[in-house]
């Protein structure tokens, strides 16, 4: 009898340590994701490989974040009075739809497909017109933070030094780029 008690106990504590093992596995796969989800998007960019890049990519929030931000900019940017007159008004309201189609347009796997079609054509253009500056690669120098157990952020800085930051969001154990914050 004493040797089934010892057994049942053995076999309990391989459970608990497999279940531990399984739990601290899980951990670290959730805390590795957004590296490995930046590491993904970097790679897309290099390989101009729109459909990678998609995968990583939360399409609709991207797109309201960015239609805000850039709204944003042209009512800071306009007369105070301008929205005040009729013609001002329809001027902000059809400016306001221009930015909505165009980020509408450009935030979707075709659109970065496209994006990055240009990309490439420019550059052939570019080089063989001897005209070619080599920048550095996409996504280098980031900075890298944790917000909160479903928010990272990895900021990047332009030519000129202004930060662009990349929010990704975790949506159960995947995180994909949710906003990209855009230098003011």
């Amino acid at each position: 009898m004493r040797d089934a008690g010892t057994t049942t106990g053995q076999r309990a504590r391989a459970w608990g340590v497999l279940l531990a093992i399984l739990l601290v596995a899980l951990v670290a796969y959730v805390a590795a994701g957004p590296y490995l989800a930046v590491r993904a998007i970097r790679v897309a960019l290099q390989a101009n490989d729109a459909n990678a890049l998609a995968d990583n990519v939360d399409f609709p929030e991207l797109r309201a974040s960015l239609k805000a931000q850039l709204e944003d900019r042209l009512a800071r940017r306009i007369d105070p009075e301008l929205p005040s007159s009729l013609l001002g008004s329809v001027g902000l309201s059809m400016a306001s739809g221009v930015i909505d189609g165009a980020v509408d347009a450009m935030v979707t796997p075709p659109g970065l497909g496209a994006l990055m079609q240009g990309r490439v054509l420019w550059s052939r253009f570019d080089g063989a017109i001897g005209s070619r500056v080599k920048g550095r690669p996409p996504l280098q120098d980031l900075r890298y933070r944790y917000e909160s157990p479903s928010r990272f952020t990895a900021t990047t800085r332009t030519a000129s030094g202004a930060p662009v930051v990349l929010v990704l969001t975790r949506h159960g154990l995947r995180w994909r780029l949710s906003d990209l914050q855009l230098p003011r």
